[in-house]
C-alpha cells in the first residue's frame, strides 16, 4: 500500500492566471512546477506533489520555505496547512488547535468548509457547523460569517484533507519562461532592475547586459550590477549577465559628435550592441527601465530616436510609472538599497550640461555620421564578458 504523503504540515500553492490558458494550461503548469522545484533547491526535507490540478509542498512550512515559495511567479497565494485524517473528529481537533494559536485582537471567527470528496458523510455546511460549534465552545470566540477576524478553512479532497487559517500573497503573474526570453539593459540604478522584475512576472526569462566604462567607472559599479543581477536570478534557473567594455564607444562620440546629443548617441550604441547580443543568444526582445519624461533622454522624441537603432522590439514596463512607484517596487524586491550605493554607471559620463530633449532623427543621424563608431562598436561586442549569475 502506498504511503499517504498528506500528513503533518505542508504548504498549498494556489495557481494564478493559469486557469485562463485553456488547452495550453499544462504548458504553464509544467513551467510552474519546474520553477517551484528550483525554488526548493537544497531543501531535501520537503517534496513537491502535483495532483488533480493542485500543488502541495509536504514535509514542512517554516518561514524559509514560505519565503522561497512566495517569490515564484505564477502562484497567486499560498497557505501553511495542517493535514488531517478524513474523519470529522480529527478535523475538529485540528481546527480547535488552530483557534488556540490565534493572534491577539481576534474576537470572531468562521469555518469555511469545502467537500470535494462526495463520499464524505457530511456536506460542507454540516462540516462548518460541527467544527464551528467545537471551536466556539473551546475558544469563546463569536461567530461572524461576513467579516471575521479569523477564518479556519477546511478542504476535504479525494486524496487529502487539510486545514488552514492564513492566505499569503504569492508572486502572481505567469511562470518565468512561459512568455519567451529577453535582454534587460541593466544599469546600477533603481529603474532597470524593477523593469526586469516586472517582465519576469509576465513570464519572460531574462539575460542582462551592462555597459562598463572602465576606468571612468570602477569595479564597484560592476559589482553593484552583479548584485542586482543576483536578486533577479532568484526567479529563474540561470541568469547570464553580459558585460560590455563601453569606454571606447563613448570616447569616440565624445570626441566627434555634438555634445548635446551625446546621451542619445550613447543609448543608440547600447541598443545596437544589445540587439546583436540578443540575436546571438536567440533572445526575442530588449527591456529598458525608461519612464516617460523622467530624464532628458526619455522624451517621446528622444525615445523614438534611440529605438530607431534597435533591431528588436523594445519593451518599457515602467513607461507610465512615477518615480515614487518605482522606488516602492524596488524596496519590495530588495534592489533599492543596492541601487543607491554610490557608484556611477556609464550613463553619467561625459553628459553635457544641457542635453537635447527633443532630438529629431534626421539631426541625430547627421551627428552620428561624424563619428567613426562602427569599428569600436564591433570591438566592444567581440570583447563582451558573460557572467553566469
Amino acid at each position: 500500500m502506498t504511503e499517504n504523503p498528506f500528513v503533518g504540515e505542508g504548504v498549498v500553492l494556489r495557481i494564478g492566471e493559469l486557469f485562463l490558458k485553456g488547452k495550453n494550461r499544462f504548458v504553464f503548469e509544467n513551467a510552474l512546477e519546474k520553477n517551484v522545484r528550483f525554488a526548493l533547491r537544497g531543501r531535501d526535507d520537503v517534496r513537491l506533489i502535483r495532483k488533480h490540478g493542485r500543488m502541495f509542498v509536504v514535509g514542512g512550512c517554516d518561514d524559509d520555505l514560505m519565503t522561497r515559495l512566495a517569490r515564484v511567479f505564477g502562484i497567486a497565494s499560498l497557505s501553511k496547512v495542517r493535514f488531517a485524517a478524513k474523519d470529522i473528529d480529527d478535523i475538529t481537533r485540528i481546527a480547535v488547535e488552530i483557534s488556540r494559536d490565534r493572534g491577539a485582537n481576534v474576537s470572531t471567527f468562521r469555518v469555511a468548509a469545502r467537500r470535494a470528496d462526495k463520499t464524505f458523510p457530511m456536506i460542507s455546511s454540516e462540516i462548518g457547523r460541527h467544527v464551528g460549534s467545537a471551536v466556539a465552545v473551546d475558544s469563546g470566540l463569536g461567530v461572524d460569517l461576513t467579516e471575521p477576524d479569523l477564518t479556519i478553512g477546511v478542504e476535504i479532497g479525494i486524496d487529502w484533507t487539510f486545514l488552514w487559517s492564513t492566505d499569503l500573497p504569492g508572486g502572481g503573474g505567469l511562470p518565468v519562461g512561459t512568455s519567451g526570453t529577453g535582454l534587460l539593459l541593466l544599469s546600477g540604478g533603481i529603474d532597470s532592475p524593477v523593469a526586469g522584475h516586472l517582465m519576469q512576472r509576465r513570464g519572460l526569462e531574462l539575460h542582462g547586459i551592462y555597459y562598463h566604462a572602465f576606468p571612468y567607472t570602477g569595479d564597484g559599479a560592476k559589482d553593484k550590477v552583479v548584485r542586482l543581477a543576483k536578486v533577479l536570478a532568484r526567479r529563474q534557473k540561470n541568469f547570464h549577465l553580459h558585460v560590455v567594455p563601453f569606454t571606447k564607444v563613448q570616447e569616440t562620440f565624445r570626441d566627434s559628435a555634438e555634445a548635446k546629443l551625446l546621451v542619445v548617441l550613447y543609448r543608440r550604441a547600447m541598443m545596437r550592441i544589445a540587439s546583436m547580443t540578443a540575436e546571438k543568444h536567440k533572445l526575442k526582445c530588449l527591456i529598458t527601465g525608461e519612464s516617460l519624461g523622467q530624464v532628458a533622454s526619455q522624451t517621446i522624441q528622444n525615445l523614438s530616436a534611440i529605438e530607431d537603432a534597435a533591431g528588436l522590439p523594445v519593451l518599457r514596463p515602467l513607461i507610465g510609472h512615477d518615480k515614487s512607484d518605482i522606488v516602492t517596487i524596488a524596496r519590495q524586491i530588495e534592489t533599492f538599497d543596492i541601487s543607491v550605493l554610490p557608484h556611477d554607471d556609464c550613463c553619467s559620463l561625459f553628459v553635457p550640461r544641457h542635453p537635447e530633449t527633443h532630438a529629431s532623427l534626421k539631426y541625430v543621424l547627421r551627428s552620428e555620421s561624424r563619428a567613426d563608431w562602427r569599428p569600436v562598436l564591433e570591438e566592444a561586442f567581440e570583447h563582451i564578458e558573460t557572467i553566469l549569475v
